[in-house]
């Protein structure tokens, strides 16, 4: 899951992602109907990777909440932003036990769950297979071994070949001056 350049803009619904920068201002893209438009200096950005929610030790970063949410639920839509905020709490007291609920404020638990809901929906957030992953790499690191091994051997042969045929025709006296100048030079 990569949240990086996706931001919120203050006043505006949804979430956005950063295309460009312009002189003033940053071009956007609407996650949901690919709109794009300036935001300027002026409006409030938050990227969500610098987000994170408040608990009784140590913040957590909004990115580890959704992954600890698909790590539960799996490959389906979190609770909808629009249901009893009682629902809501205790679905996130199971994710995160220790959040600070002084700090943390009941709409910020619903932004929560409406931008995991959409992350979800776009494709940003989704369930990886590890374990073909991990059979490819592995593939991978063998393919790559035999590679090096195999063109090594055929390489040294050819380069030999190839002298031989240089060495059958007799080269002029006078080329044979210069790369000895050349070899004593370095």
């Amino acid at each position: 899951m990569d949240i990086s350049g996706i931001i919120s803009i203050s006043g505006r619904p949804g979430l956005y992602k950063v295309v460009a920068q312009g002189k003033n201002s940053i071009i956007v893209e609407s996650l949901t109907d690919k709109k794009r438009f300036p935001a300027y200096s002026t409006d409030r950005i938050s990227a969500l990777e610098d987000i994170s929610i408040y608990t009784l030790e140590e913040d957590k970063p909004l990115k580890d909440i959704y992954t600890d949410i698909l790590a539960k639920i799996g490959n389906t839509n979190a609770p909808s932003h629009k249901e009893d905020i009682t629902t809501l709490q205790e679905f996130l007291v199971d994710i995160l036990p220790n959040y600070d609920d002084e700090r943390v404020y009941p709409s910020d638990i619903k932004k929560l769950f409406q931008w995991y809901n959409l992350l979800f929906k776009v494709g940003i957030i989704k369930v990886e297979k590890e374990a073909p992953k991990k059979a490819d790499e592995t593939t991978k690191v063998k393919e790559k071994v035999e590679t090096k091994k195999t063109p090594a051997k055929k390489a040294t042969p050819a380069k030999k070949g190839a002298t031989k045929k240089t060495t059958k025709a007799k080269p002029t006296a006078s080329a044979k001056k210069p790369v000895a100048k050349k070899v004593q030079a370095k």
